[in-house]
């Protein structure tokens, strides 16, 4: 990522009674509302959802009711005419070192590939440098990763004799659009694809592998399979993951049938269809069905 730096012929010394500045505003912004979701958002205001993410530092689809969206690029700022009034005094030179990409925790939704990705090294470096036989791995695990520490050195500085122009230009909001671009939306058909595979497989109470699944052991192995760690249970999936207006794909819905409280979970798979091992064995239903919606109590978020 391209480091953009503020130039000014001043120090911490000096004190400033008197500039003029000029700021480009910030536009339009958006408020979030039941049902809306960043494609819808995105077309009509006739911008991309990859500029909305950008815009308002997102990094998966995920938006929240009254979440305010900026519909505009951020601007430039530029102070002009600083006018030094006081002396200067000799800064002595400091390193600042930056040591928070050493470890990382893992959070909901994390694989080793995902992280991969976020720190630019590979899945092996990180299995290696953790010792780890295979890609599973636990929320609330600490990961070495490979990271380089940044120094920052102040040096000492005169005192200025002339007005001073200061540009400050807005830095972009992550460091590069690939760790923006498809990570949650990818993962998500991955486990969509995967879930689909067991099409069929017979019910089996307690089940956690193809030979059988029940609700929440299909998802805990289906899940597992694409290298995102989930509780075993259907309560300690509702806790483990994030709640949501409306069901994106890859999201885990919820029912609540033969006791109070979440007791059956399926897999959104997009058009009001989720897939889960009912009492037929794995299969595709319809939210919308007179059954499926009186049952359905909330959707929760992995990635």
């Amino acid at each position: 990522m391209k480091k953009h730096i503020i130039t000014v012929a001043a120090t911490a010394g000096l004190l400033f009674t008197a500039f003029g500045s000029s700021a480009s505003a910030h536009g339009d912004t958006y408020t979030v509302r039941t049902g809306d979701c960043l494609s819808k958002i995105a077309k009509e205001n006739h911008v991309s959802v990859t500029q909305l993410k950008v815009w308002n530092h997102l990094s998966s689809d995920r938006i929240k009711i009254n979440q305010k969206l900026s519909l505009i690029a951020p601007h430039s700022y530029v102070l002009k005419k600083v006018k030094p009034v006081a002396i200067a005094k000799k800064v002595e030179p400091t390193t600042i070192a930056n040591t928070a990409n050493q470890t990382y925790k893992v959070r909901t939704g994390d694989s080793l590939s995902l992280i991969a990705k976020e720190y630019s090294t590979t899945v092996s470096t990180l299995k290696s440098l953790n010792n780890l036989k295979t890609d599973t791995i636990k929320i609330g695990q600490v990961l070495k990763v490979k990271g380089t520490a940044t120094k920052v050195t102040a040096s000492s500085v005169s005192v200025p004799s002339k007005k001073v122009v200061a540009t400050l230009v807005s830095a972009p909001a992550k460091p590069a659009y690939a760790t923006l671009l498809g990570a949650p939306e990818s993962k998500a058909q991955a486990v969509i694809a995967e879930a689909k595979k067991y099409s069929g497989t017979r019910y089996v109470w307690g089940g956690i592998t193809p030979s059988g699944f029940d609700c929440s052991g299909f998802i805990y192995y289906v899940f597992n399979n694409v290298g995102v760690s989930l509780p075993r249970t259907v309560a300690s999936q509702w806790a483990a993951t994030e709640s949501v207006g409306f069901p994106n794909p890859g999201d885990l819905v919820f029912f609540e049938t033969y006791k109070k409280g979440p007791s059956h979970v399926g897999i959104y798979i997009g058009g009001n269809q989720f897939i889960h091992s009912s009492s037929h064995g794995v299969r595709i239903d319809n939210m919308t069905s007179s059954y499926w919606e009186s049952k359905y109590i909330g959707a929760r978020a992995v990635f």
